[in-house]
């Protein structure tokens, strides 16, 4: 189960830092004058703030799940359970990181398959399905599917330090 919740918290987390992102461009579009025109310049350090403020503070539950569960499992429950938790955690995860980078791939192909004018082109209901798809699928491949990887270390790591202690 914890894949699952670490990768929709990471999901949740791209949501969010991504209409804040939203917000503050624009903000910028309404209150820099000439930014299209390329006259005005716009305020780069402001999104590079949100940016980084939204990876560091929406990923701290994800991280404590991370580091928190197997030590109350092992502390609770013992070895036995633990090693439980970590295959499971194992066999779930490397099927789910699998699985969320070839279906982020494949929604971000179908986008660029049908902007070469396959199934309508741009501008088509294709289109407009498969941009909803490709905004669904860059966090799969680009932000939870490669992070299942440093939930199942960082798992294993804090498991196999605290070992002695179960």
């Amino acid at each position: 189960m914890l894949p699952f919740i670490f990768c929709a918290l990471s999901i949740e987390a791209v949501s969010k830092a991504a209409q804040a992102m939203i917000e503050e461009v624009r903000r910028q579009f309404r209150e820099i004058t000439g930014i299209m025109e390329g006259t005005g310049k716009p305020e780069y350090e402001n999104c590079v703030a949100i940016s980084t403020h939204a990876a560091l503070t929406q990923m701290i539950l994800p991280g404590c799940i991370a580091i928190v569960s197997p030590i109350l499992v092992g502390w609770l429950l013992g070895k036995e359970a633990l090693g439980g938790l970590l295959g499971g955690a194992i066999v779930t995860g490397v099927m789910m990181a699998i699985f969320m980078s070839n279906a982020g791939g494949a929604w971000d192909n179908a986008k660029k398959y049908i902007e070469e004018g396959n199934f309508g082109g741009k501008g088509s209901r294709n289109h407009a399905a498969a941009v909803v798809g490709d905004t669904v699928g860059d966090p799969f491949k680009d932000t939870a599917g490669p992070s299942l990887n440093i939930l199942i270390k960082l798992m294993t790591v804090v498991s196999l330090v605290l070992a002695p202690l179960f």
